[in-house]
């Protein structure tokens, strides 16, 4: 499974920096290209360039309270995030064709939950470890 992600084309992971105006003050944002690709994507779904989107996420992040201390790691984890729903049919590629956000958290909400309980189920099975020894 490795190949797959390391013979992948080394400009996914190429960083680039963009400059941002956010409330009159300007800010750099470095993130590698792919997740710059998916911020395109989440912007052009909402009819938004990406400084919009970055100022939009930032606020409204603020205004529900969270801590944005390192808002790149923010932007990664909404990337991430945003694909996830998709694989999970929660959120579909085609604009308009969603659910409500409050419908998709609380779907989300649910299959972590299941995911949890179904982790703590299981056994957790330790390989035994083998010792050599020279005589």
């Amino acid at each position: 499974m490795c190949r797959l992600f390391v013979g992948a084309s080394a400009d996914l992971w190429e960083s680039q920096t963009r400059s941002v105006r956010m409330d009159g003050m300007v800010t750099s944002v470095r993130l590698e290209k792919m997740f710059w690709t998916v911020l395109e994507e989440i912007a052009e779904k909402d009819d938004l360039n990406i400084p919009q989107l970055l100022h939009q996420l930032y606020n409204e992040s603020i205004d529900e309270g969270h801590d944005l201390g390192n808002f790149t790691s923010f932007l990664r984890v909404c990337c991430l995030r945003y694909l996830n729903l998709q694989l999970q049919g929660f959120l579909s590629k085609e604009q308009g064709n969603n659910l409500k956000t409050e419908e998709i958290l609380a779907l989300e909400n649910e299959a972590n939950r299941a995911r949890e309980s179904k982790k703590a189920a299981a056994p957790v099975i330790l390989p035994r470890k083998t010792q050599t020894y020279i005589l």
